[in-house]
């Protein structure tokens, strides 16, 4: 009799062990799971609003060739003034 108390004491420590392993097991793969999705969205939505590289260089490009031009009336109004003087 005791050594049925025994087993069914074993039994019921390592059922309940093995369900709350089982348990926190699948816990850990629902948040895995969610993790994917939520990182599956930040990449579809990357494209949206950042830049790409090309457009970033030609709007630097663009930039630059308005400072260029900006620095030429510049360099020519200098030189009417000293001319001028």
């Amino acid at each position: 009799m005791e050594m049925e108390n025994g087993l069914t004491i074993w039994n019921v420590l390592l059922t309940g062990s093995i369900g709350a392993t089982a348990y926190f097991i699948k816990s850990k793969a629902e948040e895995v799971l969610r993790l994917q999705v939520l990182l599956n969205k930040t990449r579809e939505e990357l494209a949206k609003e950042y830049v790409t590289k090309t457009d970033h260089h030609n709007n630097m490009n663009r930039i630059i060739d308005r400072l260029e031009a900006l620095d030429a009336k510049l360099d020519r109004i200098m030189e009417r003034e000293n001319n001028r003087s």
